[in-house]
């Protein structure tokens, strides 16, 4: 399933079950994601088998964008907590929507992470 953009596709519906994987933390990151229907956990593991959750992400929220504006790492993991569908985001349509933003909303977002690079010069 995906969505398109005239004939280009610009993005992917995704579908999860409950308790499966979206992304691990430490794997490199090439798409965010809207939920569409369902419920995403974000946790963390910590000692090697402790998780620790972060937070919920419900319907109309948007996550793992983190790991396309700073190019890093993801810094937590993310499943399904039941039947989830999911929109997923490439890195390359984000860039070039972030590439056409209005520039006072892209510094905001690079006032908030002061340390990492920049995606506009």
């Amino acid at each position: 399933m995906g969505i398109t953009d005239g004939n280009k596709k610009v993005m992917d519906r995704q579908v999860f079950a409950m308790d499966q994987v979206i992304f691990r933390e430490g794997k490199h990151g090439s798409a965010a994601f809207v939920v569409q229907e369902g419920k995403v956990e974000i946790f963390k593991t910590i000692n090697g088998d402790e998780e620790v959750v972060l937070g919920t992400i419900e319907e109309g929220g948007l996550f793992g964008e983190l790991a396309l504006v700073d190019n890093q790492p993801r810094m937590a993991s993310a499943r399904a907590t039941e039947r989830t569908v999911l929109i997923a985001i490439s890195r390359q349509t984000f860039e070039k929507k972030m590439s056409s933003s209005d520039r006072f909303i892209l510094s905001l977002i690079h006032i908030s992470e002061p340390t990492r690079p920049r995606l506009i010069s």
